[in-house]
């Protein structure tokens, strides 16, 4: 009996040596680890390290301290632990990876953090986004009007190209939205127009992947795609025809903002009946002509 008592002694870390001998018998001895200053901080690592809740609670505190930063201009470990409510050791965590990312930066002398470069760069590619979304608008609808087919600014979107915006002409008789969708850019002329322009070693990482097909017509060979990408940055513009579905052909041109980047591609969508193949490079230099007006707006002077 004893024994056991001993064994069961050993086995309670942190309790009376004597505690379960003083135990009244039918009564159980409940223990519990000594506070610790490190309990807050143990709480959110394990917290962090589940996934589900834990994971969107610590993208929501690394957004609220961007926000924090935005609001107060500069602030240390401890103002910005007090604003989240947590522990320092946790804002100083969430600081280090913005801070590598580059969305924070720190005065050493002080220990200020305040919004890094890499802050400028998302925002600068979100005005990007907007500035051709709203000068789009005008071009875009005054292509459609000129040819009668659907006009469409395409942008890049990682490995695809995605629709911002839309006109449909007088001819334009089917009621397809092209709006928001991402379109693969190895069978869609903006999605060429985009993929000719990318930096080399970048285009060549998505020529050489599998490329898909959707209809018969559709180019799935990166020599075969590598020889048009060529064509398409010495004509100006691309051409596709029954590449994405059967039926619709299509046309695109690049458009440059201010330092001659390519950042997004207006184009004109139609069924093959009515954009012929032979109509093809007449209706793409009107698109290249709508793509040197929005260029133009974005401050592009070439």
């Amino acid at each position: 009996m004893r024994n056991r008592i001993q064994a069961g002694e050993r086995a309670v870390k942190g309790f009376p040596a004597d505690a379960l001998r003083r135990a009244p018998r039918g009564h159980r001895v409940v223990t519990q680890r000594p506070m610790s200053n490190t309990s807050d901080t143990t709480g959110d690592r394990s917290e962090e390290r589940r996934g589900g809740a834990g994971s969107v609670q610590s993208v929501d505190r690394a957004v609220s301290v961007l926000e924090i930063l935005a609001k107060l201009g500069e602030a240390g470990v401890t103002e910005i632990s007090e604003e989240l409510g947590v522990h320092k050791s946790t804002a100083f965590r969430i600081l280090g990876v913005l801070e590598n990312r580059g969305l924070v930066e720190q005065e050493r002398d002080r220990g200020k953090y305040y919004l890094g470069a890499g802050v400028l760069r998302l925002a600068g590619a979100a005005a990007i986004r907007l500035d051709i979304s709203q000068e789009g608008q005008p071009v875009c609808r005054a292509l459609a009007a000129d040819t009668g087919e659907t006009a469409n600014i395409a942008v890049l979107d990682g490995d695809a190209a995605v629709n911002i915006m839309q006109a449909r002409g007088s001819a334009a008789v089917t009621a397809y939205n092209w709006l928001g969708r991402r379109t693969p850019l190895h069978a869609t002329a903006s999605g060429k127009v985009l993929l000719a322009h990318l930096p080399p070693q970048r285009r060549e990482t998505l020529v050489t992947r599998k490329l898909p097909r959707f209809t018969e017509h559709t180019l799935t060979t990166a020599a075969g795609l590598r020889e048009q990408l060529t064509a398409v940055l010495e004509d100006g513009f691309a051409c596709t025809s029954e590449e994405l579905e059967i039926g619709l052909n299509a046309v695109a041109a690049p458009v440059r903002a201010h330092d001659g980047a390519v950042i997004g591609a207006i184009g004109l969508s139609g069924p093959a009946y009515r954009m012929e193949r032979q109509l093809l490079p007449e209706l793409a230099e009107r698109a290249a002509k709508a793509a040197a007006e929005l260029s133009r707006l974005m401050g592009y002077a070439g």
